[in-house]
């Protein structure tokens, strides 16, 4: 039998061509798990954009804010049905790969999406266009239960232990980009059509866009190199609960400063601006748009840096001090109507935020071993999101409209990074762990 030479077998494989095959691979697995994300991202940013006009279509009430506040509440029901999507498809992608996890949520999410695109209005079949609206954001909630935790555990495992704080940073970055999609379309739609156009037809436009994301994400993702194949016994969901219980609570409410900021900073805002603020819709947007370009631009740079540090921690707990310095201050430069400083506000709020991104997704998953990894993050992430974002929108307005102070995000929101900074010092850290 005639062995190949060592020298051919070098110029087969150059160090140059094997890092080019790497970093092709990298970004190939950075784009299938963004656009889940970012889709994710997108389409509830558009639908609390659009809340306004969503109510008022979908739940006709005798008061504009009646109507307002049942489509915030239906924006809420989508974080309700979070906990059973993450339990369902993280242990899809902890038994049977992440892949298969993977291909299942983005499809999930496109149908959810179809249906709120093209389900006519109450005006045109009653009660049951209110139900099939629900009915798709009980979709979407039940696919983003998954998403997060099976992308971010693709993201971590298809990377190198010392730049693991940059490849999950893309979740966030994507979701960031994502956001500023949606931003720019409210912006573009409310400032070129007529109110009767938007009503009409224009707010259906950018969740049509969106559908677009849906089966280019499947088809790439279904092409992915697997991260995680079946464990030959794989830990039982009971003894998953029993085992990190703890960790499991605790990295819920460390949960809380980040989607506070986020749906407060870039799915509540708009509403905040127009209707507490009377700031122009126009505005408004503008305003998020910034915001989501901070969130999509700042953390793969900042993740950058938090590689090189050996441990998660000291950088978080320095940004849970930057933040609660931060934010009451912040929101009382949105209230003095200066483009400027309505600037500065809102980049006081989210760079704590986006800074923070890679180092804190990373530490919530390296708490857990690789076949309990997705499960995990998932229950941490939904049960957090569930909990302290989903409902913000609904609870802030409600708190405006009873104490009539416009400052309530910020006592709402330093609560919660105080909550965070507390279960941040018992959370457990494993910088490193495979």
């Amino acid at each position: 039998m005639k062995s190949t030479p060592v020298s051919s077998l070098a110029l087969d494989y150059t160090p140059a061509e094997t890092a080019s095959a790497d970093r092709s691979k990298m970004r190939r697995v950075v784009v299938a798990s963004s656009l889940g994300n970012a889709l994710e991202m997108y389409d509830f940013t558009v639908y609390s954009f659009f809340a306004v006009i969503i109510g008022q279509l979908f739940f006709p009430a005798d008061s504009p804010l009646a109507s307002l506040m049942m489509s915030l509440v239906t924006f809420a029901l989508g974080f309700l049905v979070r906990p059973l999507g993450a339990i369902v498809i993280g242990r899809v992608a902890d038994r049977y790969g992440r892949k298969q996890a993977l291909t299942l949520t983005i499809a999930l999410m496109t149908l959810g999406t179809g249906i709120i695109a093209f389900t006519p209005t109450y005006s045109s079949i009653g009660l049951f266009a209110t139900l099939l609206l629900v009915f798709g954001r009980l979709l979407q909630g039940f696919s983003a239960g998954g998403e997060v935790g099976a992308a971010s555990a693709f993201l971590m495992e298809s990377g190198r232990t010392d730049n693991r704080c940059f490849m999950v940073c893309w979740q966030g970055a994507s979701q960031g980009a994502a956001a500023l999609l949606g931003a720019l379309s409210g912006l573009l739609l409310t400032s070129l059509l007529s109110e009767q156009a938007l009503h009409g037809w224009g707010w259906r436009m950018p969740f049509i866009i969106g559908l677009l994301i849906g089966p280019v994400g499947w088809y790439i993702r279904k092409h992915l190199d697997e991260t995680h194949h079946n464990p030959d016994r794989p830990t039982p969901f009971r003894d998953l609960l029993r085992r990190h219980a703890r960790t499991l609570g605790l990295g819920i409410l460390l949960m809380a400063s980040s989607t506070v900021s986020s749906y407060m900073v870039v799915f509540y805002m708009p509403t905040y601006l127009t209707r507490t603020l009377n700031y122009s819709s126009s505005f408004a947007f503008s305003l998020v748009a910034f915001a989501c370009v901070l969130l999509a631009v700042v953390p793969p740079f900042a993740s950058r840096f938090a590689d090189r540090m050996p441990r998660r921690k000291p950088l978080l707990y320095w940004l849970c001090g930057v933040q609660i310095i931060v934010t009451y201050p912040a929101f009382m430069l949105l209230g003095q109507h200066s483009t400027l400083l309505c600037l500065v506000a809102v980049a006081l709020l989210i760079l704590p935020m986006a800074i923070s991104g890679g180092a804190g997704l990373a530490l919530l998953m390296e708490a857990f071993a690789r076949d309990e990894r997705v499960t995990g993050l998932s229950i941490i992430y939904s049960f957090g999101v569930t909990l302290f974002g989903g409902f913000s929108p609904l609870i802030v307005t409600g708190l405006i409209a009873l104490t009539g102070s416009p400052l309530v995000p910020a006592w709402y929101l330093c609560g919660a990074i105080l909550l965070s900074g507390l279960a941040l010092r018992y959370y457990p850290e494993h910088p490193g762990r495979p």
